[in-house]
């Protein structure tokens, strides 16, 4: 400012100055000095900014160096701060999520597009993938070096086998891994995930599939960022009381696992926390810690090598041994001969009470009926009901047949009403046991229902399964009260119960009080046609008397049975031939049920005529197979299902061969002949098959 002033007052000084020299008729001295500033305007303008820029400039000089002295430090470290965390986020761990799937019945391809979802939710890009649309031989490699995360949900199919879209992936996985000119480190880099399917009722081949492709790719040095995921279809054996729920806890822990890879983190928490809180790893409870230390006891000693080789299984043994062995080694002998003493001594309890031992300590448990689950999930409840059952209790069910529905409009009735007299309209369709051994080719319910090799659920009493199943019918049949067509008075028969069809879905006899369920039957006036799957010969022994006792023989070779039936049980073969003994010993009527399958089971008829000189039924069945729709399941196709002209020529050419057995009788609308022996014709020739209601 005080050169402002100086400049304005040597102007001024300047301009009085000359002003002295101008001639009177010049304007006046005011008149002089504003003109004058008027014409250097300019100049002043810019002195004034000169002057004013320079004391803004010496100001914010000594107020740089005022703040820099006191707060410079702070400034520094959180700069130098923001500039590290900037770096930092820069850094992508995860570039995305490739989930591919191997489903043969659609439940590992819906897990799949379940997952992505979630992944999605968490800002990380993911891409499902079928198995069979990807070339691992072309592709595989690249997810080496892409920083994406490979997601592996496998089922394992028939005999321990791949699905039919996993097949190619598996087998090349499998070449690979044991192939020298990939070599050992050829998926160096991969990180992956594997979930698989599977059912614990198939011991030897639990798994299996989700297990070699943890394996194999273990073996081409590919990076496992968390423990192997396993869904079990056996609700009693299942950790987590479902396949679904399985999927969902291992779910949890793949989303927590990959949030961590994602913000950089190498290893999962090894449970030695530097920050004083509580780990959550020393929180894990103590009996799952036990059940996996067990499970580990019966793994091969290469999938325990490659089990350990990760960082989180690593981590979780030594959170094991520093929580405290439950038994030494030493003392394992001892336990064991201990838990063999305790078994011998339950086997002769006799109770009907089902008796476990744990794994590791060997204490006897006796499991209650409240401990045991429900046969029936909400999963399977969800699809029975969609497909027209009406549920009862944990694991019967009752449904309407069409040939019911045909008979109340005063139309024909099914073949059993040709064959044996069975009013349609009269018969109850049901079944106490929702459950089977078989996962036959040509199932009705598409294996929609459990399958076990014994019964591992809860139990509902025959009292109420019967009041129910009745009750349910009667309430489906009330419906057609009205309908254009039923007739009345076959709708007032059609109410009272007169036979019941034991043939619904499932094996009925697997049922521990099926001989009550009978009775109850029976002291109801209503008869009774049971068909078992011919793999349980002590049931039948001790099965009371039924009206009349069906036997499904779907094949005649041990090669057919087992590529039609795919029976649970290993030896199902010999308990195949010894339910048909079995069913010889029996005093009552008995029938063979055969299941023609075009190309699979129709030229075995010397091996056939061999079954039936082993159990002398009085009736053969033979009906061509029912095509019920596509499934992923199975690889019916109408091409499987034969014409009525080969199902007569097939009957003739077996009735030829069996000197005691005529045709008698035949239904083509079903599709279906009845050969009948000798022994049930009348003196006249007549067929005296007329079933009788017990009294």
């Amino acid at each position: 400012m005080l050169n402002f002033f100086l400049i304005l007052l040597l102007f001024i000084i300047h301009v009085s100055a000359s002003d002295s020299k101008v001639p009177r008729h010049e304007p006046s001295p005011g008149e002089s000095y504003f003109m004058s500033i008027w014409h250097n305007r300019l100049y002043l303008y810019s002195a004034a900014a000169l002057v004013f820029g320079s004391w803004f400039a010496v100001k914010m000089a000594l107020k740089k160096k005022s703040f820099s002295k006191d707060i410079g430090p702070w400034v520094y470290k959180t700069m130098k701060k923001n500039n590290n965390c900037s770096d930092k986020d820069t850094v992508v761990h995860v570039s995305g999520v490739k989930i591919f799937y191997g489903s043969q019945t659609g439940t590992a391809k819906g897990f799949a597009v379940e997952l992505s979802e979630e992944v999605k939710t968490l800002g990380i890009p993911a891409e499902v993938t079928d198995m069979k649309d990807y070339d691992p031989d072309d592709q595989l490699a690249d997810e080496c070096t892409s920083k994406s995360i490979c997601v592996f949900i496998v089922a394992t199919y028939t005999d321990g086998q791949p699905t039919e879209n996993a097949e190619w992936f598996c087998k090349w996985l499998e070449e690979a891994s044991t192939d020298f000119r990939y070599g050992k480190t050829y998926l160096k880099g991969l990180r992956y995930a594997v979930f698989g399917l599977g059912n614990s009722v198939y011991v030897g081949h639990f798994n299996t599939v989700g297990k070699n492709v943890d394996k194999w790719l273990w073996m081409l040095s590919g990076m496992r960022i968390m423990t192997r995921g396993e869904g079990d279809c056996n609700v009693v054996k299942s950790r987590n009381g479902s396949i679904q729920a399985d999927f969902l806890a291992w779910k949890v822990k793949f989303l927590n696992r990959l949030q961590a890879l994602a913000k950089g983190e190498k290893k999962s928490c090894s449970g030695n926390c530097k920050t004083g809180g509580t780990c959550k790893n020393k929180r894990k409870d103590r009996q799952v810690m036990e059940e996996e230390k067990a499970a580990l006891q019966n793994v091969s000693s290469e999938e325990e090598l490659i089990e350990s080789s990760s960082d989180e299984d690593e981590s979780g043994l030594q959170d094991e041994k520093k929580s405290g062995s439950v038994v030494d080694m030493e003392d394992l002998g001892n336990i064991m001969n201990s838990a063999k003493k305790a078994m011998s001594k339950e086997e002769g309890r006799g109770d009907g009470q089902m008796v476990k031992l744990s794994k590791l300590n060997g204490v006897k448990k006796i499991e209650d009926e409240g401990e045991r689950r429900e046969m029936i999930t909400p999963a399977l409840r969800e699809a029975l009901t969609k497909q027209g059952y009406k549920l009862i209790g944990s694991h019967s069910g009752v449904k309407l047949c069409r040939w019911t529905k045909s008979m109340l409009r005063g139309r024909g009735g099914c073949y059993k009403h040709t064959f044996y007299g069975i009013e349609s309209h009269r018969c109850m369709e049901t079944t106490p046991s929702l459950a089977c051994a078989n996962k036959c080719v040509f199932c009705w319910r598409h294996h929609t229902n459990p399958v076990g090799t014994e019964w591992r659920w809860k139990m509902d009493p025959a009292e109420k399964i019967l009041q129910d199943a009745v009750e349910k019918h009667q309430n489906m049949i009330r419906q057609f009260r009205g309908v254009p067509g039923v007739k009345p008075e076959r709708y007032e028969e059609g109410l009272a119960v007169k036979h019941c069809a034991l043939s619904l879905v499932g094996e009925p006899i697997m049922y521990p009080e099926i001989n009550t369920f009978i009775r109850l039957l029976h002291s109801h006036h209503i008869s009774s046609f049971l068909v078992t799957n011919a793999q349980f010969p002590q049931e039948i022994r001790s099965l009371e008397p039924v009206t009349q006792l069906y036997v499904s023989v779907d094949a005649s070779t041990k090669d057919s049975l087992k590529k039609i039936d795919r029976p649970l049980f290993k030896d199902f073969w010999p308990r195949f031939l010894d339910s048909l003994k079995a069913l010889g010993e029996k005093r009552q009527r008995t029938v063979y049920r055969l299941t023609l399958v075009k190309a699979w089971n129709v030229e075995e008829m010397q091996a056939y005529s061999e079954l039936i000189a082993l159990g002398q039924p009085d009736f053969i069945e033979v009906k061509g197979v029912t095509y019920c729709g596509e499934s992923s399941a199975s690889s019916l196709t109408m091409a499987n299902v034969p014409w009525h002209q080969e199902v007569v020529a097939f009957v003739q050419q077996l009735a030829d061969m069996l000197p005691q057995y005529e045709i008698a009788c035949e239904h083509e609308h079903s599709n279906c002949l009845l050969i009948a022996h000798t022994k049930t014709w009348d003196c006249n020739g007549l067929l005296c098959i007329r079933a009788q209601t017990i009294r």
